[in-house]
């Protein structure tokens, strides 16, 4: 595949991978894995990553693989491999001060984000640039609310021992973490991010109730899930959630988000704490004086 106005694309295709309606194939302008139009205004992924041929991966599968057919969503890769250097296209370099590992180098990583640019806003609340690290903020539900808000995202996936700090605060690129581990790539973290962001998009899930219910949506962790059969092993379905009762239900789950959050996350319990104080007790009105005609 060639383009005379783009020598990259003279490079040695990692050939196409049919998934479904899907197809890959590696590109230096951004490929958009979609057969079909996509929904006018569709939220969209844009991955810049040395392993294009990783995507979509487990996004293609179930309901955000679904959505990705419908055009709910797209997600385009761009393989930053064709933006290295010399012809055997080097896109990292030793550590400057020495140390294991190398750094992927900020002219390549560069030219990728500016290729990656057109038909984006240059508002980070709109499209926020993102570079998954380790040591960025925690990725959690609040998060993936406001990714999702958004018009889009473009992911930047490091590897080897991380990306040349420059190019990082050049673009002003917001660092995110999924958690306190170490990956090999940024890949698996960006279709997890990914996934928590696409399934809050409208359509996506069949039960918009969905998200308002399950853990971290009111700032607890959710309650316990049953199903049948009633009697498995001889363990029971609690029985207030075949009484029939809603407000019961209601209560009793309730009550177990705040004992599964307590137990588990005291972190999560002591912010939903602050956030909702207790009321205080109502005043008891004094009683008439005797003789007090009113």
């Amino acid at each position: 595949m060639t383009d005379p106005e783009n020598p990259a694309f003279a490079t040695k295709s990692h050939g196409n991978k049919s998934h479904g309606r899907l197809s890959i194939s590696a590109s230096a302008k951004p490929r958009d894995l979609m057969a079909d139009p996509r929904v006018r205004g569709a939220w969209c992924a844009r991955i810049i990553t040395l392993f294009p041929e990783a995507f979509p991966g487990i996004l293609g599968l179930s309901l955000t693989g679904k959505a990705l057919a419908e055009g709910l969503w797209s997600l385009q890769t761009i393989d930053l491999r064709l933006f290295g250097d010399g012809r055997h296209r080097n896109v990292d370099d030793n550590p400057a001060g020495g140390g294991a590992g190398m750094v992927l180098r900020a002219d390549v990583v560069a030219r990728a984000l500016d290729e990656a640019a057109p038909g984006t806003s240059g508002d980070r609340g709109r499209w926020p640039l993102v570079y998954l690290s380790p040591r960025g903020r925690p990725f959690d539900q609040a998060t993936a609310r406001r990714l999702a808000a958004a018009e889009g995202i473009t992911l930047l996936c490091g590897r080897f021992e991380g990306v040349d700090q420059r190019v990082l605060d050049h673009y002003a690129i917001e660092e995110i973490s999924l958690g306190d581990f170490v990956l090999t790539g940024g890949e698996i973290a960006a279709q997890a991010l990914i996934d928590a962001t696409v399934r809050l998009l409208p359509g996506v899930l069949g039960n918009a109730s969905s998200t308002e219910e399950e853990s971290f949506s009111s700032g607890l962790l959710e309650y316990p899930q049953y199903t049948r059969p009633q009697v498995w092993q001889g363990r029971e379905i609690p029985a207030v959630l075949t009484s029939g009762h809603h407000g019961d239900i209601a209560r009793w789950r309730k009550e177990q988000s705040e004992r599964v959050t307590q137990e588990r996350r005291p972190d999560i319990w002591a912010a939903y704490e602050a956030a909702h104080p207790p009321a205080p007790p109502k005043r008891k009105r004094k009683p008439a004086p005797p003789g007090d005609a009113n």
